[in-house]
């Protein structure tokens, strides 16, 4: 393809991962819509323009941890569940499966970490992952406390332990063990206010020994990867923004009132830097050298009675703990028995993912089958999608992690979208606002509309609410005759945010391609238009699929989106101008039907990524293969230049002829009135 220089590069393979859903509940709409649709728009798109050969796009289930082990054990206690807890996993894990089929997530394996057939290959990977960093020195054993429920008797699990969180300008109140849900990380002990889950006890703190992956060390490779995102078109300000929070030296912060006190212990601190409360602020700060100075200053600022709250900064990363469902960790320096802490193995079962892929697949579907060529070339890439508040731990933990084992990993192009939120408010399947599960949504809208619609949401740049008619039970208005409130999903003259995108979907892409069969039949004997396009239609097109690739590069589909969008409205006018002149002319509605034909072409090559169904049946009618249809190798060729690549001339290119009245983009049943 021409003016390569002024065009975004992309690799030569690509590996697609979307961030990897808990394996003890269905996916609600935040998880197909905030994830999975922007990471499907995006492997979908580089199949398209590298080859699908080259490109592999995983993710699966999360099986192991505490939520799910926490909630397997709600669900034979409350319910009298008689199933294993690899029962429980497997069943949410084929619902979660079903869910992303029917939005057309076209993953090359949705797999389960402790399914078959990913769970032995990710052992063996985690197996081999945790024995080279302890090798080269970045596994330290620590000595820590857990949280011990005496009147259960039982240690507790990281979900088990509810409190408040103890970052210093974090408000949340869903805080566990070690991190909040919110993604900030402290110890256990920081833990305010504490509550097992269990009994509804306040736990106690007691000794347990586990591995501890040494992030610390790693903070200038992560100041110097930071000053490389932030010069790469790829990587969004919050990722770096975010980073640079952990990126800084220890602090401490204690309220003015207990001045007294820290003065009666000061000299006994570690040494630091003492910093006065700014006008305004009523906490003064102390600056320690490392975080084991700071966590000692902790324990004597603790016994003396000095309230404080932490600041952000790198700390030991946890890498196993002893619940007893997880994968199991290497016996190292006599410890055994215990196992990986579900958030690390996570980071690496991606990988485990493309093995198990790349071992399943059929002879010559990959262009290579050596999963190196995949994560260690330079001519490769990996792309992970995942949710704002996972930044953490994929863009601190997973880089510094990649340069401790020394493998020749690529750092992974992070790609963080903001929340999806729900009636503009923040919901969560086990907070207050419980949003619909993303099947529900497909009672009342098509997969195609709902993909259309997350797209254009802009999540790249904050967080949007998604608002749909037919699940907004809010008041409208009250009805004049009974007086009893309408609830919005009742009242006819509200418009649907939810259908904007689809609008355009139904009616002008659908009245494009229509015109161009349609007219085909009337004057082509349902064949290509033989003359050729005019030279501004075709000037469009590229120009739109030039842009359109800068911004899918960019990981802007609304601006994509708006790109063919734009470009499609302006080619049905010029269609529409162009017929009603020709009216009686064959020849001349001949000429404008080349061109709609190349508008129809460029705006289905363009959408194939968002709405592949609908852009999938305009290539079979159009008589062309997808593999050429869809081919950027092809990307500013129209209609005549397929055919000629198909060794065939206009007029011997077959068509299919189209039903009357067919829709290549339908509403939902439930929006189509008599139905």
């Amino acid at each position: 393809m021409p003016e390569t220089s002024s065009r975004p590069s992309f690799p030569r393979r690509a590996v697609i991962t979307g961030g990897m859903p808990y394996g003890n509940k269905n996916l609600h709409f935040g998880h197909i819509g905030g994830v999975f649709v922007p990471a499907d728009f995006f492997a979908r798109f580089l199949r398209d323009r590298i080859g699908a050969e080259n490109v592999i796009f995983v993710s699966g289930t999360d099986c192991y941890g505490s939520p799910i082990a926490e909630g397997y054990r709600k669900k034979v206690e409350n319910e009298g569940y008689a199933g294993t807890i690899e029962d429980y996993v497997r069943v949410n894990h084929e619902s979660q499966k079903a869910a992303l089929d029917a939005y057309g997530i076209s993953l090359d394996l949705f797999a389960g970490s402790g399914l078959a057939p990913a769970r032995d290959v990710h052992a063996r990977v985690t197996d081999e992952l945790i024995r080279r960093l302890h090798e080269r020195g970045y596994l330290k054993k620590r000595s820590t406390r857990q949280f011990y429920d005496v009147e259960a008797g039982t240690f507790l699990n990281g979900r088990q332990v509810q409190g408040r969180c103890p970052v210093r300008g974090c408000k949340s109140e869903k805080a566990y063990a070690d991190e909040c849900d919110l993604g900030h990380q402290f110890d256990p002990e920081e833990l305010i206010a504490p509550v097992s889950q269990v009994s509804g006890t306040t736990p106690e703190l007691r000794p347990v020994d586990n591995w501890y992956f040494d992030l610390p060390a790693f903070r200038e490779e992560l100041e110097r990867l930071m000053d490389e995102w932030d010069m790469d078109p790829q990587v969004r300000a919050i990722v770096t923004k975010t980073v640079r929070e952990s990126l800084v030296d220890p602090v401490i912060y204690i309220q003015t009132k207990f001045r007294e006190a820290y003065d009666a212990v000061a000299a006994e601190l570690p040494e630091h830097a003492l910093t006065e409360a700014e006008k305004g602020q009523q906490s003064f700060s102390l600056t320690f050298a490392g975080w084991e100075e700071r966590d000692e200053a902790r324990e004597k600022l603790d016994a003396a009675g000095v309230r404080f709250r932490t600041g952000k900064c790198l700390l030991p990363f946890r890498i196993t703990g002893n619940i007893d469902w997880g994968v199991a960790a290497p016996e190292l320096e006599g410890t055994s028995g215990l196992t990986v802490w579900c958030w690390p193995e996570s980071l690496w079962a991606p990988i485990s993912f493309t093995q198990t892929t790349l071992e399943l697949a059929e002879e010559g579907r990959y262009s290579s089958r050596d999963w190196h060529d995949w994560w260690c070339s330079e001519d490769a890439r990996v792309y992970q999608f995942i949710g704002q508040d996972n930044i953490y731990f994929y863009c601190v933990a997973q880089p510094a992690m990649w340069e401790a084992l020394d493998w020749g990993l690529t750092q992974d192009i992070p790609v963080a979208n903001y929340h999806i939120l729900f009636m503009n408010k923040k919901a969560s399947s086990s907070g207050k606002i419980v949003p619909p599960m993303a099947a529900e949504l497909l009672d009342a809208y098509t997969p195609e509309q709902l993909r259309a619609h997350w797209l254009s949401l802009g999540l790249d740049q904050k967080a949007v609410s998604f608002n749909p008619k037919a699940f907004d039970t809010s008041v409208s208005h009250k009805d004049k005759a009974t007086g009893e409130d309408v609830l919005v999903r009742d009242d006819p003259r509200v418009v649907d945010p939810a259908l904007k995108e689809s609008a355009f979907l139904t009616n002008i892409f659908n009245r494009l391609a229509r015109s161009c069969f349609y007219g085909a039949a009337n004057v082509c004997d349902a064949h290509l238009p033989a003359v050729a396009a005019s030279e501004e239609a075709v000037a469009a097109a590229r120009e739109a699929t030039l842009e359109f690739e800068r911004r899918a590069y960019e990981f802007d589909a609304h601006g994509a989106l708006g790109v063919a969008e734009e470009f499609a409205r302006a080619a049905n006018k010029r269609w529409d101008d162009a017929s009603k002149a020709a009216k009686g002319d064959d020849g001349a509605y001949e000429a404008a039907l080349a061109d709609a034909f190349v508008a129809l072409r460029t705006t289905a090559l363009l959408m194939h990524p968002a709405v592949p169904f609908g852009c999938e049946k305009i290539c079979e009618h159009m008589g062309f293969s997808p593999e050429l249809f869809f081919s950027w190798d092809h990307a500013f060729d129209g209609p005549v230049e397929l055919a000629a690549a198909c060794g065939e001339t206009p007029a011997e290119h077959k068509i299919v002829p189209l039903p009357p009245r067919y829709d290549f983009f339908e509403k939902h049943p439930s929006q189509v009135k008599g139905k």
